[in-house]
Parts: C-alpha cells; structure tokens; sequence
C-alpha cells in the first residue's frame, strides 16, 4: 500500500517498483494499480530529476552515421535542461503553450523535451520529412507558438506566419534564436510549474495510413505515468542500454526512447543513420552491449535477411511493434539467437496495453495478452456484443490512465471513438482459449472474396515464408465473379528478379500453405506506399486496384490461372 500522505515522487517510483518486481510475474502484475496524482505533477520535476541528479550512469547516447558517440549522463540531462527550460522561458516560452520540436535524433531533442515540460509547455513533436504544406497546417491545428527546429530544416518555416518563437538548432539561420546560447550561464535546478496530472503535455499527429492524420491530446499523466505498462513489456531492468528504431516525431519515440527506459532507470541509445544498415545494426548492438532492443516489423524482415549467427551481444530481450510481426520472422530470430522476438500493441492514442511479456508462454503470431491496467475487450461492431474475434477496444468502466483525453478539434471522430462506454481502436483482432490475442487486421483493411472474410495479415504471413519475398501486402483486387480476390503485392528480397517464375512460384507457394478461401490470386511485384513512419498505406493499393479495374492504369500481374495444371 502507497501511504495517502506519499509524495509524487514516491507514488510513481512505488508503481514502478511494483511493475519491476512483477518482471516475470503475470500473476504478481495482475494486481497493479494505476498511482494517482491529485495535486501537482510534473514527471521532469517529480520523477526525472529526482531519479537524475547525482547520478553518473550514461541516460542517453546518440550515434552518427560515421560512428562518433555523443553521450549525456543522467546529471548532466537534468541540468542542461534545467539551462534549457531557463533560457526558453526568457525566449517567452509560458505554461500551456505549444512548442513545435522537429529534430532528428541528437541529443538536443531529448534535453529540450525535457525543458518544455519543466516550464509546463506542450511537446508537439514533428518529423523532419514533413514539407511546408504540412507544416503549415499542423502549427494551424496544433496552435504551435515557438518552434525548435535543425538548421537543415529552418528555410521550410520561411513563408509560415509571423509571431513564431524561432529557435534553430545544430547551426544559424538569420532571425532566428541560437539553441546554444542556453549554455552560456547556469541555471538554478527549474521549480515545479504547477501542472497537473490532467493538464496537456504532449500533441501528436498520427501517420494517416487510411485517412488524414489526426492530432492525439495526452497528459501529464497518459503518457508519462501510463508508458509504465511500456516499461513492463520491454522487460527493462535499471542500468539496462535500450536501443529501439524510431524517427523522431512519432508516438513510438516517445515510448521507447524517452519515457519507458527512463521510468526503469536505463540507457537511451539512438542512431542518427541517413540510411538503414543491417550490418551496422547488428554491430552497434554488440559494441554498445545492448540489452533490449525494439524494432519495426520491417527491420526485422531486413535483419533476417543477414547473417544473425553469433550477434546475439548481451542481448535479453527483443521485441517489435508498429505492425503485426509474422511468425516466419520470429522463428528466424529465434534460431539464430534463442530468443524470442515478442510482439506488442497499442497506439498512439495509448501507450501499450496488449503484449507478450517476459516470461509468459508465446503463441506463435499472437500480440499477446492485456497489460496490466488496460482492461482490453473484443467487441462485435454490429451487435456490440462481447466476443472472441471483433474490433479491439478499452472498456472505460474505470478509464485508464494510458488513454488520450481526445483527437483536437474533431468531436465527430470523438464521438465515434468513445462510443458505448468504449475507446475503440478501429483494429480487429481474435482471442483464444488461452487469452492470447492476435490482430487480424484494421476494420477497413479487412474484406471479404467469395463471402468469406479476409485477414490481409494472415496471408501476407504466409507470403513472407518464401524465400524470395521480403515484404507484402494482400489488399482486395476487384473480380466479377467473385466481388473480390486476394492480390499481394511484393517486395522481392535482395538478389531476386521479378518475373513470371519467381511470381507462379509465390503463388505455388501461398496456395499449398492456405485454405482455398484465402487462395492469393494475383501478384505483382511493386514498391509498397507507406506513411513516412514506415506503415504500409493499404488504402492507396486499394485505391490503385479500383483503377486498374476500371482501365484507369495497366499494371503487370500474374494470376493463379497459370497453376490450375499443377497437382
């Protein structure tokens, strides 16, 4: 029991001790419990300086392209933020206002988030790929005041609106405040701001994999007390190096490279690469004594594609999220390292609320079962009804902590999220007997041919088996006879050459391994569109299918058509 009259920092750092101890333990886990903040909470203040100053262990090292280190000790975090937070409150940073951060990984990004929050700004992180028209419109909808922007990228705010805070960082760039002028003179430790729990924090945009992107509100608490369910699925231990592949501006940064490592008490480690490297990856793993390690589905497709033996490293704990990991995947990591790559979920609307745990037995191609505090439901869209296979929700019976207060400025979409007593997450998924859980697909990814229902992942599971196909994605192709067929669209592994016999070979392939509902009737070999967080945008194949079909654009294909003669 927490005593009523515990500090702040004593009510989280008694939660997460729980969290730690419960590592292994579903059953210890089961009985975790959301800490409470009824007053004043700020986690830079109350959790990150309390936890930082005086301590000399390494809290974050970045690593360039050309393999220097830039690294900060968890002292050193706390007070260059503190220098930080004193110099953009001087800039005319004030509470509750929106501070755009588009950085890519450098140590300024971590030193500056930490400064927005010890003044009670609001983090409304940008990727660096976005353009100009993007741009524009996210400081319209976010209400952005002061931006904190690399040099490299300071001439796309040129024809933005005037009465922007201008802060460039990494160089100069005419009119704009120098980042580094914070460092000139010291700064006092920051006092608390007076935020809440409940007061705005953070503002993400999402990657819009079927529609424009929405802006998620969190919390001084969604996020910085609900990413403890984060924590607890990556099985990270106090002094731990955790390396996860994440760009900047993305919900998943957040998670796995800023909150839960520092909830636990471990290292950051980022790379700042221009280009993916499967070589490098695995080096940097074994040179920076990696410990847990959490990658996208699609650089683990990339991985598998090298040589893994003998590059395990200190490595304990691996895991994916972003997308649904295929089971071929997981087997290949398994044989070359003893471990098990263990899948998680949630959103950027939450932090993670489904996962397979340290520990706990895995089901191949399962996400796993509810963390604790995530009260996780499988609901029937029509009916509503509570059910093993439908649309994946969070029962708000007693809402947890881990959830957005909301999408800004769309009551529409509000409206529809938080029907019925429910958040709904648009994702479709089935449970077993077991309580395992696996995603079948997004509500307007899954779709039926012959009358019968069709999981895009579970098809392009099988299709990643092959040898030759590195990634797919199966969307319906439009068909008279049958309303819809599966078409997979393919992209070949190193060393492979599109054409008609690596395609009937494919589909050969897919054919023996699925049931003849789900037969694959169609290939073609083509780049995936994705989000510029690396989701695969389905609905511009879908969009593409429909085109073809009405003579719009010719692709080349190959149908199963070509196999009817084999036995």
């Amino acid at each position: 029991m927490i005593p009523t009259d515990a500090s702040a920092t004593e009510r989280y750092r008694a939660a997460r001790d729980e969290l730690l101890a419960a590592r292994t333990d579903p059953e210890q886990a089961a009985s975790f419990r959301w800490p409470t903040f009824d007053g004043a909470f700020n986690w830079a203040i109350d959790w990150f300086d309390p936890m930082a100053r005086g301590n000399d262990a390494p809290a974050l090292i970045v690593v360039d392209d050309d393999g220097t280190h830039h690294q900060r000790s968890f002292d050193e975090l706390a007070r260059r933020s503190d220098q930080v937070a004193a110099w953009l409150a001087s800039r005319g940073v004030r509470r509750g206002e929106s501070v755009l951060l588009m950085l890519d990984n450098r140590v300024e990004l971590w030193e500056a988030m930490l400064a927005i929050m010890k003044i009670g700004g609001v983090i409304a992180p940008t990727t660096t790929a976005l353009g100009r028209v993007d741009l524009a419109d996210r400081i319209v909808r976010a209400e952005i005041r002061h931006v904190v922007v690399g040099a490299a990228d300071a001439d796309k705010f040129d024809d933005l609106p005037e009465g922007l805070g201008r802060i460039v960082v990494g160089g100069e760039y005419a009119g704009w405040a120098t980042y580094d002028d914070a460092f000139h003179t010291d700064a006092e430790p920051a006092r608390h701001p007076g935020t809440t729990a409940e007061d705005r924090l953070l503002l993400y945009f999402t990657s819009g994999t079927t529609s424009k992107p929405k802006l998620v509100e969190h919390t001084h608490s969604s996020y910085p007390v609900g990413h403890l369910s984060t924590m607890y699925w990556l099985g990270l231990q106090p002094g731990d190096v955790h390396l996860a592949i994440s760009s900047p501006g993305w919900a998943k940064h957040a998670w796995s490279l800023f909150f839960a490592p520092w909830i636990a008490g471990a290292t950051v480690l980022a790379l700042n690469y221009s280009r993916f490297s499967a070589e490098r990856l695995l080096s940097e793993l074994e040179n920076d004594r990696v410990t847990t390690f959490c990658a996208p589905p699609t650089v683990w497709r990339m991985l598998i594609q090298a040589d893994l033996t003998g590059r395990r490293g200190a490595l304990r704990e691996v895991v994916s999220a972003g997308e649904p990991l295929n089971p071929e995947v997981i087997a290949s990591v398994q044989r070359a390292w003893g471990l098990d790559i263990r899948d998680g979920y949630g959103q950027t609307e939450m932090t993670a609320v489904v996962a397979n745990t340290p520990g706990a037995p895995l089901v191949p191609g399962s996400m796993g079962r509810p963390l604790p505090g995530c009260p996780i439901v499988l609901v029937d869209p029509v009916t509503g009804e509570r059910v093993d296979e439908g649309e994946i929700c969070i029962d708000l019976t007693e809402r947890p902590v881990n959830l957005m207060t909301g999408y800004v400025g769309d009551p529409e979409r509000n409206a529809e999220a938080f029907a019925d007593g429910l958040f709904h997450t648009g994702d479709v998924a089935r449970r077993d007997e077991t309580g395992s859980i696996t995603y079948i697909g997004r509500t307007d990814d899954v779709f039926k041919a012959s009358d019968y229902k069709i999981s895009p992942f579970e098809l392009e599971s099988v299709l990643i088996e092959h040898p030759a196909v590195m990634e797919a994605a199966v969307v319906p192709a439009p068909d008279e006879l049958r309303l819809a067929v599966p078409k997979a669209y393919i992209v070949l592994a190193a060393g492979r050459e599109a054409g008609q016999e690596v395609a009937l070979d494919i589909l050969r392939f897919a054919r023996e391994r699925l049931a003849p509902f789900q037969r694959v009737r169609r290939v073609e070999f083509f780049d995936l569109p994705k989000t510029i967080s690396g989701k695969i945008r389905r609905v511009e194949l879908r969009q593409r299918e429909e085109a073809v079909a009405r003579g719009e654009i010719t692709c080349e294909e190959w149908t199963d058509a070509a196999l009817r003669g084999d036995r």
